[in-house]
C-alpha cells in the first residue's frame, strides 16, 4: 500500500468510530510528517485528500503524532474548533537507509563528522544509563523478551515472539546495543477524532478524556545533554501530570504505552515519568510488576519492539492502544480495570524531545 492508501485506510476507521463525516464536522486537522523521512518537501500538500481536509485548516507538525495531538488539544481548547483530526504515518520501507537521515540532526561541525550513528550514540547512553542505575544488557533483553510476547497477543503487532531474554543470538551493535534491543522499522498510519467536552458526549457513550498533556526538550548537543537520566521525559510528565491533577503517577497509573525504540528506553522513561523509583525499575521489572498481569503493566501491546517502529506515528499508536485499553477494547492484552493510563514518546536519537499524555475514561 501506498501512504496514501494507509492513511485513507485509518481515517475512514476513525471517522466511523467517532461518528463523524470529514466533509461536515471535522473542521481542523493536524498531521505529523518529516520531510527528510518522506522524501518530498512541503509533505503538507501530500495529506489532505485522503483525510478528507481539501479546503480545510491542515496544519503540519515535524515531529511525533503526540504533537500534534497536542497542538489539536489546543486548537480546541483555544475556542478555534470543536472537532479535529491528527494523522500520521510510516511509510520506512521506503528509505533504503536511514542512518544518514538521523545523522542529519547531529552537529554539523563538531559531531558530524566523527562519523557516529544512531545505533552508537544509543550503546553509548545505554552504558550510561545501565551504569548510573545498577542494571545490565541482561535486563534490557527482558524487556525486549517481555515485550515481543505481549506482542503475540496483539493483532496489530508484527513481532511477536516467544524469547529467552538471555539470549543474544546477533551479538552487540555498539556494547552493549544488540539487535534484539532495537525496535524494527514498521510501516503503518494513524487517525484519531478529538472533540470537545460537549461534542464528545454527543459522539460517543464512551469518550476517553485527555486530562493533561506536556512535552518537553533537553540539551540537543551530545556533550551537553544528560546520559544518564531522560530528562525531556521528567520534564513533560511533569505538566501533563500537574494538569491531570496526578499526585501519585505509580499509584493513579493503572497502565502504560511508552517509548521502546530501545529496549533500555522503556526502563529509563519508566522512571523519568516517576512510574517507578530512581534506579527501581529493572528490579520491578524482574518482579514482574510490567507484566500484563502484574500491578503497572508497561506495553502490553508489545510496544514499539513488538508492534513496529514506526517513526512520526510511533507516540500516537501508543495513545491509541491506552485509549483501547480504557474503553475495554484492547482485545487479548486487555488490562481489566484500568482507568488512568499514560503515553509517552520520544523522536528518537539524536534528540532528546519527549511529549506526555494523560487519559482516563472518567
Amino acid at each position: 500500500m501506498s501512504y496514501k492508501e494507509l492513511i485513507f485506510d485509518a481515517a475512514v476507521k476513525a471517522y466511523a468510530d467517532a461518528g463523524v463525516d470529514p466533509r461536515r464536522d471535522v473542521e481542523s486537522f493536524v498531521c505529523s510528517s518529516e520531510d527528510f523521512y518522506e522524501g518530498t518537501s512541503i509533505f503538507d500538500e501530500y495529506v489532505p485528500d485522503q483525510l478528507g481536509g481539501a479546503l480545510k485548516p491542515v496544519c503540519t507538525i515535524s515531529g511525533d503524532g503526540m504533537y500534534s495531538v497536542s497542538t489539536a488539544y489546543m486548537q480546541i481548547l483555544a475556542g478555534l474548533f470543536d472537532i479535529v483530526a491528527v494523522e500520521a504515518h510510516s511509510k520506512a520501507s521506503d528509505i533504503v537507509n536511514i542512518s544518514p537521515i538521523y545523522d542529519l540532526a547531529l552537529d554539523p561541525i563538531y559531531t558530524r563528522p566523527l562519523g557516529v550513528n544512531a545505533n552508537f550514540i544509543a550503546g553509548l547512553e545505554m552504558n550510561k544509563f545501565l551504569q548510573a542505575s545498577g542494571a545490565n544488557h541482561l535486563h534490557c533483553r527482558e524487556v525486549a523478551a517481555k515485550n515481543r510476547r505481549n506482542a503475540l497477543s496483539n493483532d496489530l503487532a508484527m513481532n511477536g515472539a516467544d524469547l529467552e531474554p538471555n539470549s543474544n543470538s546477533s551479538g552487540f551493535i555498539s556494547y552493549p546495543l544488540s539487535a534484539e534491543d532495537v525496535a524494527p522499522l514498521a510501516d503503518g498510519a494513524a487517525v484519531v477524532v478529538l472533540a470537545g467536552e460537549d461534542a464528545a458526549k454527543q459522539l460517543r457513550d464512551d469518550p476517553v478524556w485527555i486530562n493533561g498533556v506536556g512535552w518537553a526538550s533537553d540539551s540537543p548537543t551530545l556533550e551537553t545533554r544528560d546520559w544518564e537520566r531522560a530528562t525531556y521525559a521528567a520534564l513533560a510528565s511533569k505538566q501533563a501530570y500537574h494538569q491531570a491533577k496526578v499526585h501519585d503517577p505509580a499509584q493513579a497509573v493503572q497502565v502504560a504505552e511508552i517509548d521502546d525504540t530501545y529496549s533500555y528506553k522503556e526502563l529509563q522513561h519508566a522512571e523519568a515519568l516517576a512510574l517507578t523509583g530512581r534506579d527501581r525499575a529493572h528490579t520491578l521489572l524482574q518482579d514482574g510488576v510490567f507484566d500484563v498481569d502484574g500491578q503497572l503493566p508497561i506495553n502490553p501491546s508489545g510496544g514499539s519492539i513488538g508492534m513496529g517502529h514506526t517513526l512520526e506515528m510511533s507516540g500516537l499508536v501508543r495513545m491509541i492502544e491506552i485509549v483501547k485499553q480504557l474503553r475495554g477494547q484492547a482485545g487479548a492484552h486487555q488490562i481489566h480495570g484500568a482507568q488512568t493510563g499514560i503515553a509517552f514518546a520520544w523522536r528518537g536519537v539524536p534528540t532528546t524531545s519527549g511529549a506526555a499524555i494523560v487519559l482516563s475514561n472518567r
